[in-house]
């Protein structure tokens, strides 16, 4: 698997486990707190496999804006959390910086 693939895996997991993190109640909830710690686990392991050839910023980039994203929707989907223009235009701002990033950026 390449990089990208890594840091993909890494962001999958990094979501899962702040999606269960609301779940686990302050971590009073076995279930949903073992999916905490096992997510973001693996959330790094995955990152720092990634870092092997992708540059740290542009992975934290990437994984913060996607990650971020990722949860507003999860949020959204499942938790009934609301969307407004002032949310849906920091989630479009943070997802243009990561492309400004990794398109426009010539220090790799």
């Amino acid at each position: 698997m390449n990089s990208y693939g890594f840091l993909l895996l890494a962001i999958f997991a990094e979501v899962v486990a702040t999606s269960a993190l609301k779940a686990s109640e302050g971590f009073t909830r076995w279930l949903p707190s073992t999916l905490v710690v096992a997510g973001y686990v693996t959330a790094f392991y995955f990152l720092s496999l990634s870092l092997k050839h992708i540059p740290i910023g542009t992975a934290y980039a990437i994984w913060s804006g996607l990650g971020t994203a990722g949860i507003v929707i999860i949020g959204m989907l499942f938790l009934k959390e609301g969307m407004d223009l002032a949310k849906l235009l920091g989630i479009v701002l943070i997802v243009l910086g990561v492309v400004v990033l990794n398109v426009f950026s010539k220090a790799h």
